[in-house]
């Protein structure tokens, strides 16, 4: 079992939408660049080379926002076994002040890179990503 991974994004211009704060299309990406990013950190290189996550859902739920020059720090971990081919992946994002403001729920798809064909998910393959639920 692993620790939550963990990344800071800071708004900037091209993310605040007319409402002044972070457009929920860029929350959205953010919780796909937390999965990638966490994909590429933790991942076998050799698991890395030979599959590749497609998102099937999201679910996301704002209790909050931030504005331009704000940072939040996002926190991604995989709360369980895989399911065949998909996998839940769990994401949540803090304000400064600790608070979680953004939080999702994702399903995610692992293909065979070359065949792009659907892949058992291996428990060798997940292990890493894994963490306990209180």
């Amino acid at each position: 079992m692993s620790e939550p991974f963990a990344k800071t994004f800071t708004a900037a211009s091209e993310h605040i939408d007319v409402m002044g704060h972070v457009n929920n299309a860029v929350w959205v990406q953010w919780v796909q660049d937390m999965a990638t990013a966490h994909w590429d950190a933790v991942a076998d290189p050799a698991h890395a080379k030979a599959f590749v996550w497609l998102v099937v859902r999201h679910e996301i739920d704002y209790r909050g926002n931030i504005a331009k020059g704000e940072s939040v720090t996002g926190e991604t971990w995989i709360p369980g076994p895989a399911k065949g081919a998909t996998s839940n992946r769990r994401v949540q994002f803090r304000n400064t002040e600790g608070k979680v403001i953004v939080s999702a729920l994702t399903n995610w798809a692992m293909l065979d890179r070359e065949t792009h064909r659907l892949v058992r998910i291996r428990p060798e393959v997940i292990a890493p990503f894994l963490i306990e639920q209180e």
